[in-house]
């Protein structure tokens, strides 16, 4: 069932409002909302954090205060057209930063960079700073940080005022991180980005094209990072799920 968020074409995947706007709507979007200012919490949801929502009510009531939630997985728009309802297509985490970043480069935007390892995010700042000189990275902090630090990286944010803040913690501490804060952070787009940190200060490579192409980057991880496997058997339990609920996939609430 489509809805309407706030001006936004959702669908209703096992409850979650998921954007049903491409790349270019998205980003158009997310420029309006640094324009006006108004935290606006981004979640690039897969199947991984679905099925997260779908187990823990708490997790699902978090990602629903989000005001945009767009299909990174490629099982989630697989999950939207088969309850009838597509999306227009992917729009991986991975890119939308870097769509951000561009639209900063015109604009003088500035970004924060947080989480990962130390290195990671250092050499990640140096490598965006290069690309887009014209997007100002107003700082950075490596994720290693406990709930009694808190306050002190939000002053940190605080005091440096991005437009945007990428949280690169995992998803099971990154978004909720982010919904816990965002009040108080005021950052225009505030998002989750996962691994992309790492693809960025070259640690880890992306999915070659080929994969990407065959939509099988969750297989590539998987070759690359064994260990991901316990992770991943999140994905044929998602599939099961859409095709065993798909006539009512897009109906709850």
């Amino acid at each position: 069932m489509t809805k309407i968020k706030e001006g936004i074409p959702t669908v209703s995947v096992f409850g979650v409002p998921v954007c049903k706007w491409g790349m270019k709507d998205t980003v158009a979007h997310l420029t309006n909302a640094v324009a006006d200012k108004a935290p606006h919490h981004v979640i690039t949801a897969n199947p991984i954090m679905m099925m997260a929502a779908i187990e823990n009510p708490e997790y699902k009531a978090m990602m629903q205060t989000a005001e945009l939630i767009v299909a990174d997985g490629t099982g989630l728009v697989w999950a939207a057209q088969k309850g009838g309802d597509p999306v227009a297509e992917r729009v991986p985490g991975y890119e939308l930063l870097h769509e951000l970043m561009k639209q900063g480069e015109r604009r003088g935007w500035k970004v924060y960079l947080l989480g990962s390892a130390p290195d990671v995010v250092k050499e990640t700042a140096r490598r965006l700073a290069l690309q887009y000189p014209g997007t100002t990275i107003a700082g950075y902090r490596d994720g290693y940080f406990g709930p009694d630090q808190d306050q002190e990286v939000i002053d940190e944010i605080v005091k440096a005022a991005p437009d945007l803040l990428f949280v690169a913690r995992g998803a099971d501490t990154q978004e909720p991180w982010i919904a816990k804060y965002k009040d108080v952070l005021r950052v225009p787009v505030m998002m989750g980005v996962g691994g992309s940190f790492d693809v960025i200060s070259g640690r880890t490579k992306r999915a070659p094209m080929a994969f990407r192409k065959l939509r099988l980057e969750w297989l590539y991880r998987l070759l690359k990072e064994p260990t991901r496997f316990r992770r991943m058997l999140a994905l044929p339990k998602f599939a099961v799920r859409v095709l065993r609920e798909k006539e009512n996939l897009t109906k709850m609430g």
